[in-house]
């Protein structure tokens, strides 16, 4: 059964950083663009970071470039969330979502993912 699987959350103090990963199985993920969303408590989730299938083009909202950065490495079938510069914003269960067509609808996480992963948490607190 085709699925993504989320790995890398935890606790960390405001300031740190954390290395999210996004495995793919019983799929390529080469073909597929790969998008990750956040739902902070209370709130909708969102789309935070998109990169391409074709050229590997990333996308990010205005107010988490710099700090989050969308990576893939599709020999290992695996795509990748850096964030550093954590703030007690940032907490939520992140997740990762692969696409077929393209990030067009990234924002909008209702319209985007064929396949989507459960989730890991990332806490930021002092």
């Amino acid at each position: 059964q085709a699925q993504v699987r989320e790995s890398g959350g935890g606790s960390v103090q405001p300031g740190g950083s954390l290395r999210l990963s996004c495995a793919a199985s019983e799929f390529e993920m080469a073909e597929y663009a790969i998008g990750w969303f956040r739902q902070a408590p209370g709130k909708e989730r969102e789309g935070i970071a998109c990169i391409g299938w074709s050229d590997g083009s990333t996308y990010y909202p205005y107010s988490m470039k710099g700090r989050f950065s969308i990576s893939r490495d599709n020999a290992k079938n695996v795509a990748y969330l850096q964030m550093n510069g954590l703030e007690p914003e940032d907490t939520g269960v992140y997740y990762c979502a692969a696409e077929n067509l393209n990030c067009a609808h990234y924002r909008r996480p209702d319209y985007f993912g064929d396949y989507w992963g459960q989730g890991t948490q990332v806490t930021v607190s002092s």
